[in-house]
């Protein structure tokens, strides 16, 4: 049994002495009737009780935030993934009332929005880029703002919103540790999810499988692998050695291309430092419209990538969309680690059924059958599922 904070057990003494009075007093109420002289009745109820009980919570900037015990209103900040993490913790979008538009066309064009369709209904006008209209986010009356960077959290707080700040790259990009630290936060929030905990060890199965086949791997087997975070008529930008994707090369041991570029989070490049790299595979993410097609029929700008063997060899593919865009933490990730594992090393993860797999996990932990054309969405995400791109 959890034990109460200090505050709670205060709060219930408080109420437990004001029924006592409450009795005293009536007491006296009928004692001085007949005297003709009046006596006031205190009388605190639970549901009152609970509405004003509070506990705390530490974000990932260390600060201490003082939260209600009851929370039925929920907006979720500019830490886009957050919206389907929360979701997935609470098995429902019921409470959510506002999220970011990135979040929202991830949900509108991946499986979030099939899976729990009242996220759909959530307001995202409040937010554009890593900016927060904090007097619209008022307007939404929320018990708290989960998943948002510290200068917006500082705001909500001085306007008196109990803001709750995660940092992405606290755990150093490690996709499995951010998830398992976001849960933790959600613990402290809401009181543990024994759905969320299973999503762990679920995840951690699926690394160890992995390990195992690729550990030995020399140096000179491990593919070479450029991660497309972004890329449009405006540039090109890799994911570089401090982001996820170096995360997920290291996971499936291959080589990340871009981290030779010292301390790169994103980093713009150009087709001369594609032609140097020359990758044998291309990953693109679901943050740009891009697709492999573009690749392969130089659709973009004066680009020629003709000349690379990933798309020589037609090696060029589209990270999956489910419950949001794969490349960052989340509930997908152990299903999109045994997909990028088979990916990149065919032969080595030839007995891997990803469409099986991907049924079966979304059975277990999300009570939900995919059907083909769900399962279809998730591995071949539209331009539609790039980021901001909201259906109206």
């Amino acid at each position: 049994m959890k034990k109460r904070p200090l505050y709670l057990l205060a709060l219930i003494c408080t109420a437990a002495l004001a029924v006592a009075c409450g009795k005293q007093q009536a007491s006296e109420t009928s004692g001085n009737a007949a005297s003709g002289t009046e006596s006031t009745t205190v009388a605190v109820s639970e549901t009152e009780l609970v509405k004003t009980a509070r506990r705390t919570v530490t974000d990932d900037s260390g600060a201490v935030t003082e939260i209600p015990e009851k929370i039925d209103r929920i907006v979720v900040g500019d830490v886009y993934p957050m919206a389907s993490v929360l979701s997935v913790y609470l098995g429902s979008a019921d409470k959510i009332v506002g999220i970011h538009p990135v979040s929202m066309s991830a949900a509108q064009n991946g499986l979030l929005g099939d899976i729990y369709p009242e996220i759909l209904k959530a307001e995202t006008g409040f937010a554009k880029g890593n900016e927060l209209n904090v007097e619209e986010v008022m307007k939404l009356n929320p018990d708290i703002v989960i998943g948002v960077t510290k200068d917006n959290a500082e705001a909500l707080r001085n306007a008196g919103i109990p803001a709750i700040c995660v940092i992405p790259s606290k755990y150093n990009f490690d996709v499995i540790a951010t998830y398992e630290q976001w849960i933790s936060l959600l613990d402290q929030i809401f009181g543990g999810s024994e759905k969320a905990a299973q999503i762990e060890a679920y995840s951690r199965k699926a690394y160890e499988l992995v390990q195992e086949r690729v550990g030995s791997l020399k140096e000179e087997e491990k593919k070479r692998v450029l991660v497309l975070f972004r890329y449009d008529d405006s540039g090109m930008v890799a994911s570089g050695k401090n982001f996820f994707g170096q995360y997920w090369t290291d996971a499936v041991g291959a080589i990340n291309v871009a981290a030779e570029i010292p301390d790169g989070k994103t980093v713009q490049i150009n087709m001369e430092q594609v032609y140097q790299w020359n990758p044998d595979l291309i990953l693109i993410t679901n943050f740009t419209g891009t697709q492999p097609e573009d690749l392969y029929e130089n659709r973009i700008g004066s680009d020629d990538w003709s000349k690379v063997k990933a798309v020589q060899n037609h090696e060029v593919y589209k990270m999956p969309l489910g419950i949001y865009r794969t490349f960052t933490p989340g509930a997908d990730t152990p299903v999109t680690l045994q997909w990028l594992a088979k990916t990149v090393y065919p032969e080595k993860f030839a007995d891997l059924d990803i469409d099986r797999i991907t049924r079966e996990y979304f059975a277990q932990y999300y009570n939900v059958e995919l059907t083909d054309e769900m399962l279809k969405k998730m591995y071949n995400p539209s331009k539609q599922a790039a980021e901001g791109m909201v259906k109206k």
